[in-house]
């Protein structure tokens, strides 16, 4: 690859998170879509949840698209068009979905809802495949991690506003009385206006002066990335990762509507609240972009957390006036700062600390009731929020020329978010919303067997990016 400094180049890096807002901001307000279809279209939940199945099928019909068509040029895509174009033809791809929620909306067909859906989930799926490799590019591998997370830090911003933003355009108040007056044409402007926002950013990116990094190596037509253990472990800890996040966050109105008795314009606060913790975790994991000692570094690992859930309070207060309720939610935060110390900032040791102590908390949460239950599962945005890096890079370290195919094969198993929301909506309908929550424990266990093995894996091929990143601090 070009651009082998050891160095981050920091302003491509900055330039590049800007798009990262726009895919949590999305996933997060289909949490609001899924209760007012369910209701306006009359659906069961496995049905409703079919809205996050078009927007993360998406990912990998996408992806499959993408090594489809390298295939048959016998080149790899985004080698010859660019990072940078690839992320301007998936916001394009994206804009085009937005503008087709208003003739869905006219129309009132659920059915062109989801394609629209589907169709902005395309375009996250080519940014998202041009963007990841773009950002571990921008410096040394090892800490390739830490920039995702900086990106995740803006990325879950939009999920923390995205609810409230969106309920608020569509319903307008948090009253009972505005989710039976809410209409599915209400839809239009909130995603018209999201449109051409993404129009925007893609002018934005095209006259912004990002490097051209490519991979100069030839990468001979076929699927030579799969060779790779590491990449299919990783595809299948990326499928249950996103899967576990999605499904958390996506069944929580469902959730609070039968233990809480909330209804659709009530519940966008507790949606915040999940994509929120995943901002308050993302921004704590970044702090260490920014060549800070050792000593300010741990004090900010303290003090970020709470800088972020404060930020999560005021927002929420904006939108939806007294806040006192969420409070005691600081008591997750705490114990997410007590995990990420443990994890010292390794990729496996993350993982695996992570992964145990979420699946901890979801079994509190479904064998426990009221707050103690609603915050135990919103919690798992605290313990999802950092996995994305750490399984991103574990599965495509040392593909080298690989490393293109391996990305898109990685961004194909988004699909997870498309299948376990849908499984727990059946489980759900079956046995009750909080019980199905167990699969979200079952989620969690995976991931910690995944950190475990796939350390194995890469040791066999004498890369360990936990000693790595610990040559690395100790070198500064």
């Amino acid at each position: 690859m070009e651009n082998k400094n050891t160095s981050t180049n920091l302003p491509a890096l900055y330039t590049l998170m800007t798009v990262w807002f726009f895919w949590s901001f999305v996933a997060a307000s289909n949490g609001i879509l899924i209760p007012l279809f369910k209701e306006k279209f009359e659906l069961q939940q496995w049905q409703a949840q079919l809205v996050d199945f078009a927007f993360y099928a998406a990912y990998f019909v996408g992806s499959v698209l993408y090594l489809i068509l390298s295939s048959i040029m016998k080149t790899d895509i985004l080698n010859k068009i660019g990072y940078k174009n690839g992320i301007i033809y998936g916001l394009i791809i994206s804009a085009v979905g937005s503008l087709i929620f208003y003739p869905a909306a006219e129309t009132k067909s659920y059915f062109l809802l989801l394609t629209a859906l589907f169709v902005v989930g395309l375009g996250f799926s080519l940014q998202q495949t041009a963007t990841q490799p773009f950002m571990i590019a921008l410096g040394p591998p090892e800490t390739g991690a830490t920039r995702i997370n900086l990106g995740g830090a803006v990325n879950n911003f939009g999920g923390t506003i995205g609810p409230l933003i969106v309920s608020y355009a569509i319903f307008g108040s948090i009253s009972p009385e505005a989710a039976l007056s809410a209409t599915i044409e209400s839809v239009k402007v909130p995603y018209l206006l999201l449109g051409g926002l993404f129009v925007l950013v893609a002018v934005f990116f095209w006259i912004s002066k990002l490097p051209r990094i490519t991979n100069d190596e030839h990468v001979e037509a076929g699927l030579g990335a799969l060779k790779y253990p590491q990449l299919i472990l990783g595809m299948s800890a990326i499928f249950v990762y996103v899967g576990v996040e999605v499904t958390i966050g996506s069944n929580l109105p469902e959730y609070l509507k039968e233990t809480q008795g909330l209804v659709s314009s009530q519940v966008s606060k507790y949606v915040s609240l999940f994509w929120g913790s995943m901002m308050v975790g993302r921004w704590t994991a970044s702090v260490g972009n920014f060549g800070l000692s050792d000593s300010l570094k741990k004090i900010l690992w303290v003090v970020v957390p709470f800088i972020a859930f404060g930020i999560v309070l005021y927002v929420n207060s904006i939108m939806s006036g007294d806040v006192s309720d969420l409070y005691p939610y600081a008591f997750c935060v705490i114990v997410m700062i007590v995990s990420f110390f443990m994890a010292k900032e390794k990729p496996v040791r993350t993982l695996l600390i992570y992964t145990g102590v979420g699946a901890i908390m979801t079994l509190i949460g479904v064998f426990t009731t009221g707050k103690i239950a609603l915050f135990s599962l919103i919690s798992g945005g605290l313990f999802c929020s950092i996995l994305w890096p750490s399984i991103f890079s574990l599965g495509t370290a040392g593909l080298g020329k690989y490393t293109n195919q391996g990305s898109a094969f990685m961004i194909m198993m988004i699909l997870g978010g498309a299948i376990i929301p849908v499984l727990q909506g059946v489980i759900a309908d079956t046995v009750g919303i909080q019980t199905s929550y167990l699969l979200a424990v079952a989620c969690f266990s995976y991931l910690f067997w995944f950190g475990i093995r796939v350390q194995q894996v890469l040791r066999k091929q004498n890369i360990d990016f936990d000693k790595e990143v610990a040559n690395v601090k100790g070198g500064h």
